[in-house]
């Protein structure tokens, strides 16, 4: 798997963004297409796929997501009232980037999650 993805662009800063956080482990942005008044994208460094590859190796990266999630909740004043954190994998999960993100979405009153598809 290449490791020359959009995300990873945007992480080495070959690729313009509103970067809000960045550590040696994670970097969050805004999403371009918000769904909501608060819409970042918290992804690792490290590229991995999906979340079927991901491997004990990256258990510190994957617990760092959470961390900054939470970080960024607060200072966009959304932890209060809550916040939905979305990750999608392959296909028929939603994913469009094949490089593991989190979706950190709030600021609204956010509706339920919708029924399949069928």
């Amino acid at each position: 798997m290449s490791e020359d993805t959009l995300f990873s662009k945007i992480i080495r800063k070959e690729i313009p963004s509103d970067m809000v956080y960045q550590d040696e482990l994670v970097t969050a942005f805004r999403d371009i297409t918000p769904k909501a008044p608060t819409h970042i994208l918290i992804v690792p460094n490290k590229v991995i796929p999906t979340v079927d590859d991901v491997t004990e190796e990256d258990e510190l990266t994957l617990g760092r997501l959470f961390t900054v999630a939470a970080k960024l909740a607060r200072q966009e004043g959304i932890s209060e009232d809550g916040y939905r954190l979305v990750v999608n994998c392959r296909d028929f999960g939603g994913q469009e980037v094949y490089h593991l993100h989190m979706h950190l979405i709030g600021g609204a009153r956010l509706g339920h999650i919708p029924s399949v598809n069928k």
